[in-house]
Parts: C-alpha cells; sequence; structure tokens
C-alpha cells in the first residue's frame, strides 16, 4: 500500500480530486476516480484531475480529467482555473500566465492576483465550433436546441424550465444524436447579459457548475440572438464571466477557483 497525497477544490461548486502526479502517480485513474468520487463511501467529488509534466514545450504544465464514472473528459474550466490557483499557490510556478495543455489542447489561464492569492483566473477556453449548424429538435416537445463544442460537446437549450435538467438531462447525454454523449444546458435568459444555467455533465450528472457549459450557453445565447457577446452564466455554485471575443473569435471565461482541503488516501 501507498499514500497518495490530493487536494479538494472547486469552481463554482464543480468540485474535483487534484493530485500532482509529478509527485505521485496515479496506475489507474480510471478506477480511482470511480471509487474516490462517490459521495458517500469515498472522498467525494464531480471527478479527478491530474495535474502533470507537460510532455512538450508549447505547455507548462498538463491536465488529464476523469469523470465520477471513470469516463475520461476532454476538457474543464472549472478544473482549469483551479489547477491555475494550485500551482501558483502551492509554488509551483510564478508564472501569472500559464499554459495548459489538455485533451483538447492548449489553453492560457491568465491568473489574477492580490498578495500572493489568486482571486480569479480567466482562460481562454478558444473558438467555439457550431459543428451541427441544423439547430435540431430532439424529443419530449423541447425547444430548439444549439450544438457548441468547447472543445467537448453541448447541446444547449433555451427554456423557462431550467430544473427539467435532472430528468431531461440524463435522457439528452444518451440520446442518439450524440454517439459520443453530450453535455446538455438548460438556460433562461433572466434579464439583458444575466443567464440562469443548469447543467447536466455528461459522466457526472448534475453539476453546480461546469466551465465549457457556461462558455457554450454564451456562446448559443450570442448566435441566436439572445446576448451579446459578454454574458454573466448563473449556475447553480456560483457565477461566470463570458466574453467572446470579436478581434479573435475566442471565448474567454474568468471565474473564481477555490481551495477546500488536502488530504491522503491509500492505494
Amino acid at each position: 500500500m501507498s499514500k497518495i497525497h490530493f487536494t479538494k477544490m472547486h469552481g463554482c461548486g464543480n468540485d474535483y480530486i487534484y493530485v500532482d502526479t509529478m509527485q505521485y502517480p496515479i496506475a489507474d485513474p480510471v478506477q480511482a476516480s470511480i471509487l474516490w468520487s462517490d459521495r458517500h463511501k469515498g472522498i467525494g467529488s464531480d471527478g479527478l484531475v491530474l495535474i502533470g509534466a507537460s510532455p512538450i514545450p508549447e505547455a507548462d504544465y498538463s491536465m488529464r480529467i476523469f469523470n465520477a464514472d471513470g469516463s475520461e473528459a476532454m476538457m474543464c474550466g472549472n478544473a482549469s482555473r483551479c489547477i491555475g490557483k494550485y500551482l501558483y499557490e502551492r509554488a509551483l510556478t510564478t508564472q501569472t500566465q500559464i499554459r495548459l495543455l489538455t485533451n483538447s489542447g492548449i489553453k492560457t489561464l491568465i491568473l489574477h492576483v492580490s498578495n500572493g492569492v489568486v482571486e480569479s483566473v480567466t482562460v481562454d477556453m478558444g473558438a467555439p465550433q457550431l459543428e451541427n449548424p441544423e439547430q435540431f429538435v430532439i424529443s419530449r416537445g423541447l425547444d430548439r436546441g444549439t450544438f457548441v463544442s468547447m472543445g467537448n460537446p453541448h447541446y444547449v437549450i433555451f427554456t423557462d424550465n431550467v430544473d427539467q435538467v435532472g430528468e431531461t438531462g440524463r435522457a439528452l447525454e444518451l440520446h442518439p444524436a450524440f454517439p459520443q454523449r453530450c453535455n446538455i444546458e438548460f438556460a433562461r435568459v433572466e434579464k439583458d447579459g444575466i443567464i440562469r444555467t443548469r447543467v447536466w455533465e455528461r459522466g457526472s450528472g448534475i453539476t453546480q457548475a461546469c466551465g465549457t457549459g457556461a462558455c457554450a450557453t454564451a456562446v448559443a445565447a450570442f448566435v441566436t440572438g439572445r446576448a451579446g457577446r459578454q454574458s454573466q452564466i448563473v449556475m447553480d455554485g456560483g457565477t461566470l464571466d463570458i466574453e467572446l471575443r470579436e478581434s479573435d473569435n475566442h471565448v474567454y471565461m474568468t471565474g473564481p477557483a477555490e481551495f477546500v482541503f488536502d488530504g491522503e488516501i491509500e492505494i
């Protein structure tokens, strides 16, 4: 048996277990994520995030994400912000701009630091892709949805009933229209630039927040004429500021990251 040091962190309530694999390699992250994410028999989280050295010179560090069901995610905006805070406040870097290698490419983190504390992080999430330009209707009498890829797939439905996230989100994640499964957002425009959103994350279910989901919602609101290029996405666990910048067509997400606790677990 060996002991693994971990850190629990969250971004707007989207909580993950973080392990510095440069010190503590994880041989089977799939099984570890399933066991450790259990909220009754494990540590409890939306998944497991591995922080590693970058295998390429174009990036400074790497990130791998495993959902609570063991499936590997392409990208997570909330986790990337937490990694920025972790690296800086744990003195692994003095940089306030970090290039992070993810399964959906290199993301740039801009740390907003005051008195040695990372108060928030802006992530350049890259350009969105409207991979399915036809806004198609999926059963159950739903309003039209918009498919947006932020390095991972999202289907954004604008509706007055955002609380259908549980029953409908579960069904849509596995809908045949999404062969790789899909993250599902239910969004309601509250007033100009403020959008209430609830999310069903593939592999994790209902989560308090989803960074890429917030980005996808803001993009969907813009392309459907419901909002401008800047939006505040109000999720269950907090609010994220999203900008679809005209100069480069990249999505910039800004929000907090927080430590919860540190611990050790035997494997």
